[in-house]
């Protein structure tokens, strides 16, 4: 198994730009399952996730052709009476993603049970809310959901959360019902709206985008198209906390700055601020990171919650900030029960933190971090130990990493340019 070995205590300087959006690549690769005709999607991640989602669509007899760098022609013409592999399936938590567009499609589809980060339970009760509503019947089995329906039928379906992929299942599947479809209390993130986007340079007729209410005209067929994924919106946020971590000044390429206000408005309760230059976020060195206690010196609490309010997926990193930063704050994560369990291992790394329950900790900071052989539990906390290991003094051996490519493409190769003192051994 590879694992990173870091000698921390560097400074970073220069220029990165993020990658594709993850969470808008993989619906993006199922979508191409709604059309018979090529589907060429541009800067997808090479990333971890995304090869096991290419390798799904290979199984069910997609023609997946790379056409250099982050470009893929995918052509769905073949698929017949195949189920999603389930060995495969099993490793990223996107498989159901296959569902809505297989069952628009033939009419059935066998998807198994969600795998990937292990953070808490991967609730599929929206998705299958919404299928249901559009005409879908389910049979839920101990490992696997056996779906079928006849003709899809447009539906007025209110979400009972905010769930991205719930929203982007409902989304293809509705694209190619009878009638029309509104989804209420939908997720608005920016990958959901590039999935809208796609989906509408296929022939889709969506409308709404980027609010919680989609109305979605059905259409008897989609074309193929060719659409540009844009920048990974948790890379963006990662490589922030990774500047303000570690003192250093980066600049981030192509990091659509106006997706970042609530990011921002979080990370300046830690102190950490940044400029807007153009469609670059520019942090500088050596920030004094000093918690800003909230009205009458209370002390402040920071969380997560769906868009545009601040991501799950950052509170991993943005905690081993607060442990660099002066003063007390509150981490409450309250989406995924085992997403703060990673906490021990930064504790063991010198980090004043307290893990109150399985949802909130407390963090007092700063803390002089040293070097310590680390597990990787999941993509976001795997990443903030490497945050944490590249602030701390000393040498840290990060295992695991297997966990860390599935989210991030290259991260060792792309983090040496700056100047990090890292490198992948077997």
């Amino acid at each position: 198994m590879d694992y990173f070995v870091i000698e921390g205590g560097q400074r970073l300087n220069g220029t990165i730009t993020p990658v594709g959006n993850k969470n808008a690549a993989l619906p993006l690769l199922a979508a191409a399952l709604l059309t018979d005709e090529p589907l060429t999607l541009h800067n997808v991640p090479d990333i971890g996730d995304v090869r096991t989602k290419l390798d799904l669509l290979r199984a069910l007899g997609v023609e997946c052709t790379a056409l250099g760098r982050g470009s893929w022609r995918l052509v769905a013409k073949a698929v017949g009476d195949r189920e999603p592999d389930v060995e495969l399936g099993r490793r990223i938590r996107t498989a159901p993603l296959l569902a809505g567009p297989l069952l628009a499609r033939r009419g059935f589809v066998t998807v198994p049970r969600p795998g990937g980060d292990r953070i808490g339970r991967r609730r599929l009760d929206t998705h299958f809310q919404a299928l249901q509503a559009l005409g879908a019947e389910i049979a839920v089995e101990n490992d696997r959901y056996r779906l079928t329906s006849g003709e899809l039928s447009g539906a007025d379906i209110f979400l009972d959360e905010m769930s991205v992929t719930g929203t982007e299942q409902a989304i293809m599947a509705a694209s190619l019902a009878e009638g029309t479809t509104i989804i209420r209390n939908a997720a608005s993130e920016p990958h959901v709206q590039d999935v809208c986007k796609c989906l509408n340079a296929m022939g889709a007729r969506i409308s709404g985008i980027g609010t919680d209410t989609l109305t979605i005209q059905g259409v008897s067929s989609l074309r193929g198209a060719e659409y540009t994924i844009g920048p990974d919106f948790m890379e963006v946020g990662s490589f922030i906390g990774l500047a303000a971590a570690t003192g250093s000044a980066l600049r981030i390429k192509n990091a659509r700055p106006e997706e970042h206000r609530m990011t921002r408005i979080t990370f300046n309760k830690l102190g950490v601020t940044w400029q807007d230059d153009g469609a670059d976020i520019v942090v500088p060195a050596e920030q004094e990171l000093v918690v800003q206690a909230d009205l009458h010196g209370a002390i402040p609490k920071i969380d997560d919650r769906p868009w545009p309010g601040f991501p799950t997926d950052l509170m991993s990193i943005i905690l081993v900030v607060a442990t660099q930063a002066q003063g007390t704050v509150l981490i409450h994560e309250w989406m995924f029960e085992n997403r703060l369990f990673f906490v021990d291992r930064l504790i063991s790394m010198g980090a004043g933190v307290v893990l109150c329950d399985p949802h909130r900790a407390v963090v007092v900071g700063p803390a002089k971090l040293h070097g310590e052989t680390l597990i990787s539990p999941d993509i976001r906390a795997g990443m903030a130990l490497l945050i944490a290991a590249l602030a701390a003094e000393g040498q840290s051996i990060i295992q695991n990493i297997g966990q860390i490519d599935r989210g991030y493409e290259r991260i060792e190769e792309r983090l040496r340019t700056l100047g990090a003192h890292i490198e992948r051994r077997a």
